[in-house]
């Protein structure tokens, strides 16, 4: 497949990258994140193309995103089955279709690449597997303390992380160890798709102003306790919090 630049690209600009030392590593992610012949997979920050490479060996279909002139360069055309773009990864335009994402996310644009695959519940993205910073591993991938975009994300998708990589696993090393995040889309969301703009306001306020603000005294000690704060609350108790609106109105 032709190469492409993603639309609005930012010119490529200086950056650490960290790549995976080995294959077998590769391998050995590629093949946890259970992808199969089937499966459409985005790779975010393809950068050497280890994991690529391992992807379009078990993927049907395989898109990689490269800010690097240079290594986009050396990934078009080894691969039939694996569409190159060059750009910045947090503009790329993802599949309409069913997809995965198993990546090497950028460290310094970690932040800016989940918003992109997990702020629209529309999303036709079925699993995330991602490399990140430990720290964020831990941050996004445990249920307590909640943050914001934590408790947004969680309706729509169980979080877990699978594995910690230590700093040896990459060449150059960066200054942290890693962690593989994994997202996977529930089979029945927390809350209804359609009700994300009203829910995403609603957890906003939770964390600005306070539980009381959004909700009753009442109904914050019987899902969570007396005195419970924001981020006290998971992802399951903050959905039904919010869903516990229209009974309220119903019994007025």
């Amino acid at each position: 497949m032709a190469g492409r630049r993603a639309a609005g690209a930012r010119p490529p600009s200086a950056r650490s990258q960290h790549f995976l030392r080995t294959r077998t590593l590769a391998a050995e992610l590629v093949r946890d994140a259970c992808v199969g012949a089937d499966d459409v997979v985005v790779d975010l920050g393809a950068g050497s193309g280890r994991l690529t490479a391992e992807l379009a060996r078990v993927a049907k279909r395989v898109l990689a995103v490269e800010l690097d002139p240079h290594w986009a360069a050396r990934l078009r055309g080894r691969w039939q089955n694996v569409e190159v773009v060059e750009g910045d990864a947090a503009l790329a335009r993802l599949p309409r279709e069913s997809f995965r994402v198993v990546a090497n996310l950028p460290f310094d644009r970690t932040t800016d690449l989940l918003h992109l695959l997990l702020d629209d519940p529309g999303s036709p993205l079925v699993r995330a597997d991602v490399i990140v910073e430990w720290g964020v591993a831990c941050k996004r991938g445990l249920p307590w303390p909640s943050t914001q975009n934590g408790i947004f994300w969680g309706a729509f998708y169980e979080t877990s992380v699978a594995r910690r990589l230590p700093r040896s696993a990459f060449e150059p090393p960066p200054a942290v160890d890693a962690g593989v995040l994994v997202f996977r889309r529930r089979a029945e969301p927390l809350v209804a798709p359609e009700l994300a703009g009203s829910y995403r306001q609603f957890v906003a306020g939770g964390f600005r102003r306070g539980l009381r603000a959004v909700s009753t005294g009442h109904a914050v000690r019987r899902i969570a306790g007396r005195g419970a704060l924001a981020r006290e609350l998971d992802a399951h108790q903050w959905a039904e919090l919010f869903l516990d609106r229209p009974r309220r109105a119903a019994g007025r």
